[in-house]
């Protein structure tokens, strides 16, 4: 190849090469919830591939805290992105899955994440990349298709007040980047096997995270060796070059992104710079070699050069398997798995279909479709708005109430009153759409917006029955006034619930369904902002600067609602069966004045315990229910967390039914911190274990 052609090979729409036989790839789609026509590489039309199946927002599903659940749902998009590639309308190489840690409530694109938890972010894009990845005949070296977690690193704020993600230069402890922001990303490679991490537009401690060597090349294909190539985010080598003024010319940014460890450019920079750059003798054309190395193999990883995809494996798989009724069904399923219950008077929900002779539905969003989606969302199979299934249900009243999400008048409000006193029982559907929180777009508050609260509370006065408020949004909510309000019977969050969200909020409501769901962010009260600037990513608190924390794992101010917690028709009962009181660690040359040991210490091989628990459903619905063990670490380490979520399960349970649960607790792993200078450390002492209501004290000793 000559340089020109290395060069144009490394770009998101790489060039053919006729004269060896190398056609165009498009290396940009999009998979985040469903395949999307985001990325310019997969596109719908009404006669190939009208649509495909639009599952809930990440944060959704990440409620659900259901691990094999995020798995099949890496397995049937992965089915629906190769039928889509087999019919020429869709790459092979999907820039999913965003594993940001959603540490401010304003950001616009918490939806897209699996929350504010290092862990659950983890396991949620470990096993949702390996449903994308994983090919059926156990072929670890090849490829169903190729996932891409993003944006490493710390990228957490798109555009608040003054400050933007092309500009933004997020200042970052040592310990905040190895206990927070980077676990997913280390997960990713080093147990999801990820084909792709895609660098981030903002810079770190004053260093474009694109062209940063030690985050690139030292670290993900240095220390987590990474098996796959590493991508920048769009134009970001133009933001670099343009916005932060990394370097005096083109060909500088070029050179040092190449030098730093990018393979892959979304954008056409490498293309136009990259020969002037290898000329200029800024970067060698051994460094090029290796960015086309790492992307050629992905695709021979993926079978891009094996022939035509009819005749390789999957390549049955066409349009009949896509928008399939079981994958439509497990959009639903998803929803309501990860519906949360908030709040619930008794005598409000379930409602009785057969009680409710008219059901008033009222809200910005009660007759939504395209809002379900969310962001990064393609063209859906169909919508079943909320509407639409309530009407399946029972007799029911429409008033939006509000011209738009916005809810900036009020003259709709009188009829909304109107028919909720009429009405046995009232549903609200209330929250947020993308023109509120997106890419883009971050919050300046968290309320319901505009007069969305004057609504609801009008509503719930004029109502004679239950007063169900349904709250649609990316992000948590400050709705301590309905909270408070005893008319205001019972509160669900469903998130953006996908193309069956109307679907899976009835099942919830009449009782089809016992909601298990549990917020994986903190629902922070509208005063948390007037004490942290989004801007500022520490988040650890801070005495001298009033600087509160965030997230459950620092945050120990007031809430609306705190992260795991979610509310169900049955009630479960834990009960501890065994755990050990003392575990020994068998340190050589041990000193009495030793506070904890080194988490890669050779004594960490083996070194286990196991917690079990007998769970009871004394409920008379059967139900899922998550069951979420947290830690709390003796304060040995400066500033490590006061709580931290060690592991999770759920299990199904029927009325009166009990079942065992195990865990398994890998001592340096799961119950280690960070200190300072970011390394990990297992403290000795004492270490709170929590599920539910029982708890249980662990001291580890040398």
């Amino acid at each position: 190849m000559s340089l020109q052609e290395k060069a144009g090979s490394i770009v998101s729409v790489a060039d053919s090469i006729d004269r060896l036989g190398i056609p165009h790839y498009g290396w940009w789609s999009e998979a985040l919830h469903g395949v999307s026509d985001t990325g310019p590489a997969t596109w719908f039309n009404k006669t190939i591939v009208p649509g495909a199946t639009s599952y809930p927002v990440v944060i959704l599903t990440a409620a659900s805290f259901n691990v094999s659940l995020f798995n099949i749902l890496g397995k049937v998009v992965s089915n629906e992105a190769r039928a889509m590639y087999n019919t020429g309308v869709a790459g092979l190489t999907f820039w999913s899955p965003n594993v940001n840690i959603f540490r401010d409530p304003r950001w616009g694109r918490g939806q897209e994440t699996p929350g504010e938890d290092p862990l659950l972010s983890s396991i949620f894009g470990v096993a949702y990349v390996k449903g994308l990845q994983d090919r059926d005949d156990g072929d670890k070296d090849r490829l169903k298709i190729g996932a891409c977690c993003k944006h490493y690193t710390a990228y957490d704020l798109d555009n608040w007040t003054s400050v933007d993600r092309f500009h933004f230069n997020a200042i970052i402890t040592k310990q905040d980047l190895e206990d927070t922001y980077n676990p997913p990303f280390k997960s990713c490679v080093l147990d999801g096997n990820v084909a792709s991490i895609m660098c981030s537009f903002n810079q770190i401690n004053g260093i474009p995270t694109c062209g940063d060597k030690e985050l690139l090349e030292d670290t993900v294909r240095g220390e987590w060796k990474l098996n796959g190539y590493i991508s920048s985010d769009c134009d970001s080598l133009i933001i670099m070059f343009k916005d932060q003024r990394w370097a005096k010319t083109p060909e500088e940014v070029t050179a040092d992104a190449l030098i730093a460890g990018l393979d892959l450019n979304c954008g056409d920079s490498l293309k136009n710079f990259t020969e002037n750059a290898v000329k200029r003798g800024l970067v060698n054309e051994s460094v090029v070699d290796r960015a086309v190395t790492n992307n050629f193999a992905t695709l021979m990883r993926l079978g891009f050069f094996d022939g035509h995809p009819s005749k390789q494996m999957y390549g049955n798989l066409g349009k009949k398997d896509i928008c399939t009724k079981a994958n439509q069904e497990l959009a639903r399923e998803t929803a309501r798995q990860g519906i949360v219950l908030l709040k619930n008077n008794l005598g409000s929900l379930p409602l009785r279909p057969t009680n409710i002779k008219s059901l008033a539905v009222i809200g910005p969003n009660a007759n939504a479709t395209k809002a379900m989606i969310g962001n990064y969302a393609g063209i859906p199979c169909k919508y079943t708005s909320p509407l639409q299934a309530f009407s399946e249900s029972v007799q029911t009243v429409f008033e939006s109430g509000c011209e738009n999400v916005l809810c900036n008048v009020t003259s709709y409000f009188e009829k909304a009153r109107s028919i909720a006193a009429a009405a046995d029982a009232v549903v609200l559907v209330m929250g947020t759409d993308l023109s509120v929180e997106a890419e883009g777009l971050d919050r300046m508050d968290i309320v319901l917006p505009g007069q969305q609260n004057l609504l609801v509370s009008q509503v719930a006065y004029a109502a004679k029955g239950p007063v169900i408020l349904v709250i649609m949004s990316g992000g948590g909510m400050d709705v301590s006034f309905a909270k408070r309000n005893p008319k205001v019977t019972s509160i669900l969050w469903v998130g953006f619930p996908g193309q069956e969200g109307g679907a899976a909020m009835a099942d919830v409501i009449f009782g089809r369904y016992n909601p298990g769901g549990r917020l994986p962010m903190t629902w922070y009260p509208r005063s948390y902002l007037m004490s942290v600037p989004m801007d500022n990513m520490n988040m650890r608190p801070d005495p001298s600067t009033g600087h509160p924390g965030r997230s459950y794992r620092f945050y120990r101010g007031e809430t609306v609602y705190p992260f795991g917690y979610g509310l169900s028709y049955s009630l479960y009962v834990h009960r501890l069966i065994k755990a050990p009181k003392t575990v020994s660690i068998p340190l050589n040359n041990s000193s009495s004045t030793i506070d904890s040991i080194d988490a890669t210490d050779d004594v960490c091989n083996g070194l286990t315990f196991d917690v079990n628990m007998m769970v009871t459903n004394i409920g008379k619905m059967s139900g899922s229910h998550s069951i979420l063990l947290f830690s709390n670490p003796p304060p040995v380490i400066h500033n490590s967390p006061t709580k931290q979520l060690v592991d999770f399960k759920r299990i199904k349970l029927s009325p009166w039914e009990r079942t065992s649960v195990s865990f398994k607790i890998d001592v340096c792993k799961q119950l280690s911190v960070v200190d300072e200078d970011g390394k990990w450390k297992v403290p000795l002492g004492k270490h709170g274990l929590q599920i539910g209501d029982v708890e249980h004290s662990v001291s580890l000793k040398i």
